[in-house]
C-alpha cells in the first residue's frame, strides 16, 4: 500500500494576493496534518508548511496554484487547503477576518 496522494488546481482570488497574513494562515492549517504539502506555481515548487516558501511564490490575484499532499490525510488537508484559497483567505469585499472571527458587525449604540 503506498501513500494516499491528492492535487488540486487553484485560482488565487483575494485582489492583494497571498501576502504574509494569508500565507500564515495556510501553513497553519497545512501544518495540522500528517501529509506532505507542496506548492507550484509555473515550475517553482515550494514547502507548503514554510511560509517563505508561500512567500516566494509571489501568488498575485489571478494566479493559479497546484497543491498537493501525500499522505493518510492527504484528501482533508487538501480540501481544507483549497477551500481557504478559493475563499479568497476570508478577504474579500474588504473585510478581513482576523484570528478566525467574523467581521464585526457596528452596533446602533456604537457611536
Amino acid at each position: 500500500m503506498g501513500e494516499e496522494t491528492a492535487t488540486r488546481i487553484v485560482t488565487v482570488v483575494n485582489p492583494q494576493g497571498v501576502h504574509a497574513r494569508p500565507a500564515d494562515l495556510f501553513v497553519r492549517i497545512a501544518s495540522r496534518y500528517t501529509a506532505s504539502i507542496h506548492v507550484r506555481k509555473g515550475r517553482e515548487q515550494v514547502d507548503g508548511k514554510s511560509i517563505l516558501g508561500i512567500l516566494t511564490l509571489a501568488a498575485e490575484q489571478g494566479s493559479q496554484l497546484t497543491i498537493g499532499a501525500t499522505g493518510p490525510d492527504a484528501d482533508e488537508a487538501l480540501m481544507a487547503l483549497a477551500e481557504l484559497v478559493e475563499d479568497g483567505f476570508h478577504e474579500i469585499d474588504g473585510a478581513t477576518v482576523r484570528g478566525g472571527d467574523p467581521p464585526r458587525t457596528p452596533r446602533v449604540d456604537d457611536n
